[in-house]
């Protein structure tokens, strides 16, 4: 695939930067040189390969889940300026 000078000055236009001559002249072959690795890319063939999440088997270590608090929502509530049914309520926002 092949990227054209013209292209190149409507992204940058686009992109708000100052592309010079000498420089698009550049953009245009390293440009070319990426959108041809990408479609080397799209050709590997991928079916049989299961996606993955991450690339290592990394397992991350879990503490145990175990209450480490105490519960002290009725002490919270009771200083707070409206509950209902264990819930903080906060005036309306959205109308």
């Amino acid at each position: 695939m092949t990227i054209s000078r013209k292209d190149i000055e409507k992204v940058a236009v686009l992109a708000r930067i100052r592309v010079d001559e000498e420089q698009v002249s550049a953009l245009e072959k390293d440009l070319g040189n990426i959108l041809d690795l990408v479609d080397q890319l799209s050709a590997a063939d991928t079916d049989s390969v299961a996606p993955m999440a991450h690339p290592l088997d990394a397992v991350q270590r879990l503490r145990p889940d175990e209450v480490s608090e105490t519960n002290e929502r009725e002490a919270f509530q009771a200083i707070a300026p409206a509950t209902e049914n264990g819930l903080y309520l906060v005036p309306r926002v959205i109308e």
